[in-house]
């Protein structure tokens, strides 16, 4: 495996001795809150974002949304890998500069999906992203599983040309088989990322395997939703309110701080 190209504290986490376990936030709180947990690095998930805003995931919706989150999130003290779809435009050089945009507000990477579109044109929004912000890792996801027929050939040849345009890591969500996941290793020059599934491979068996990222993507978030509705259930039946719960207090020292305590 190569060694990335900027050698920076969040690339160096997917080069360490245990894959980098990457969750997701959706808005100030939940990052922080999962920060404290100590987690050294949050991402954030399109899914919630627009779903948060009534707007559609992958859609190029929720552009400014998502500079808005990077903004608020991007001072904070973890490392931030922002969920962009595809760049939100056709325009590499749009991508370039938004990215660019991110970079300056202290994103350390960015995850940028084909949506089962043209690899050169995918590839070319990669090398304008590289060559706008140097620093900012690139995840590269090919939805050959998530979208696709999860062709094999396929697969490998969109990852190959992503490497070659520069990204610094790539991504295969919908991908669970173990055979599939270990052929794919051995024959990447940067780390591959999965997106981590309940009925899939566990994290353990997933570094086994040599996979250095695992994202959890919207499942999160997801989680948080099944919580309110298991509590609203709950309720309404009488029953004691189950699950862990954060005091008011706790959930207080989530937000900004007080003037007094800067």
């Amino acid at each position: 495996m190569r060694a990335p190209a900027a050698t920076t504290p969040f690339s160096a986490l997917h080069h360490a001795d245990v894959p980098l376990l990457l969750p997701t936030a959706w808005d100030h709180a939940s990052a922080v809150a999962m920060a404290r947990q100590g987690f050294p690095a949050i991402g954030t998930t399109s899914l919630a974002v627009a779903a948060a805003a009534g707007l559609p995931d992958g859609a190029a919706a929720t552009r400014e949304r998502t500079r808005e989150l990077a903004r608020i999130l991007g001072s904070q003290p973890f490392l931030l890998s922002v969920d962009a779809e595809n760049g939100f435009s056709e325009d590499p050089d749009e991508v370039g500069e938004f990215a660019r945009r991110l970079a300056a507000v202290g994103v350390a990477g960015v995850n940028l999906e084909d949506g089962m579109g043209a690899a050169d044109l995918h590839a070319a929004k990669i090398a304008a992203v590289k060559a706008a912000a140097p620093g900012l890792f690139v995840n590269a996801r090919t939805d050959t599983h998530w979208l696709g027929d999860h062709d094999e050939a396929e697969t490998l040849s969109r990852l190959d040309a992503y490497q070659q345009a520069g990204a610094d890591g790539v991504f295969v969500p919908g991908l669970a088989d173990e055979r599939r996941i270990a052929r794919l290793v051995a024959r990447l020059d940067v780390p591959l990322n999965i997106l981590y599934a309940p009925t899939g491979p566990t994290v353990a068996r997933l570094a086994d395997l040599g996979v250095r990222r695992v994202s959890l993507g919207s499942l999160l978030y997801r989680r948080a939703l099944g919580a309110v509705l298991e509590t609203l259930d709950e309720i309404r039946e009488g029953r004691p309110v189950s699950g862990r719960t954060p005091t008011y207090a706790q959930t207080l020292k989530l937000g900004a701080p007080a003037p007094g305590d800067r």
